[in-house]
């Protein structure tokens, strides 16, 4: 392991000014420190979408359907879909995996299937608990293999993405839950939420997370007000920093996944970078209960890991400047300051 004086040490005897790339030589030093090497590694990399239905849509508390999860699924497979477009263009292998979409068929893509424990879709956490403790265990334990895969595969980065309509919801639920935050500040309009919706989606949350607080094991406590493709993150994010790998944070329902992983797996944050703050009020809270400060801050509010692969590029940067700029030994030369 290398820590931070080392990493910056490395850093000032590059061939340039001292200090003068600016932040992108903190990126460089968290980067290294996920790692804990001090040529950190960006390629291979691997973003994994995990596609899930929430019950708690029946409530009122999104502006769209749940038969849209399933369109853009289609849509994913496809090829088609916005992460598609941004992972082809930063060179990320993107991979699909169901983990509790509705009408989802046996004669799917591989990487696409889900876990017989997993049902189509969490129950209603309006009504009752989201899913049981067998779910979630399934649910988590989907990210890790998922996670191993990757790395078994190569990838030194990973970032984890989410399809599901409803999901914000069990991301503000999360966020209170595990992060404090109040629920005027945790629950936002998601994909476009109006007032009226935003109404029923605060009671809805509010009720959830003050039935969660009662419950004394907080495994119970999670998977009450939790979506499948949010505790598989989770476990992804977990198994991926025991293997070594740097984890690319994306928006409000992928930290509430990072949250849980923080919780369950403390000194899983350590492997993470936060590639942008999205336009959802609670994702703030959210980064600062993990000590996170996001690279970009651009109010985007998709999912799918659009933010991070946004990111990317900047960890691209920081990486080839640590282990491609000569030194200034090699050159001969002597630092003046």
């Amino acid at each position: 392991m290398i820590d931070d004086a080392d990493v910056w040490a490395h850093i000032d005897a590059l061939a340039k000014p001292k200090r003068s790339l600016g932040r992108l030589e903190d990126i460089a030093v968290r980067l290294a420190r996920t790692q804990g090497r001090i040529d950190p590694r960006t390629r291979p990399r691997r973003i994994v979408l995990f596609a899930g239905d929430h019950g708690c849509v029946a409530a009122g508390v999104s502006a769209w359907p749940s038969a849209v999860t399933g369109m853009m699924v289609g849509t994913i497979l496809a090829g088609r879909a916005t992460s598609n477009a941004l992972a082809a263009a930063h060179g990320c292998d993107l991979r699909l995996v169901d983990v509790g979409v509705m009408g989802a068929r046996p004669d799917d893509p591989p990487g696409f299937y889900r876990d017989a424990r997993i049902a189509e879709g969490t129950a209603n956490l309006a009504d009752g608990p989201a899913m049981d403790a067998a779910q979630f265990a399934a649910a988590w334990g989907l990210g890790a293999d998922e996670a191993d895969r990757a790395v078994d595969d190569g990838a030194a980065l990973l970032i984890a993405g989410e399809m599901g309509i409803g999901n914000t919801t069990p991301a503000a639920a999360i966020t209170m839950l595990l992060a404090g935050a109040g629920v005027a500040d945790a629950v936002g309009r998601g994909a476009g939420a109006d007032d009226a919706v935003l109404a029923v989606k605060t009671r809805v949350v509010e009720a959830a997370v003050a039935r969660a607080s009662a419950e004394a094991d907080p495994v119970a406590a999670i998977a009450s007000v939790a979506g499948y493709e949010i505790v598989a993150m989770a476990g992804f994010f977990a198994r991926g920093a025991e293997r070594g790998a740097t984890l690319l944070l994306d928006g409000y329902v992928a930290t509430a996944g990072a949250l849980i992983a923080e919780r369950l797996a403390p000194g899983t944050v350590d492997a993470m970078i936060a590639g942008h703050r999205s336009a959802e009020p609670g994702h703030g809270a959210a980064l600062a209960q993990l000590g996170l400060e996001a690279l970009l801050d651009w109010g985007m509010r998709l999912g799918e890991g659009s933010g991070a692969l946004v990111a990317l590029p900047l960890l691209d940067a920081a990486a080839a400047m640590m282990g491609d700029v000569a030194r200034l030994d090699a050159i001969g030369a002597e630092r003046a300051d």
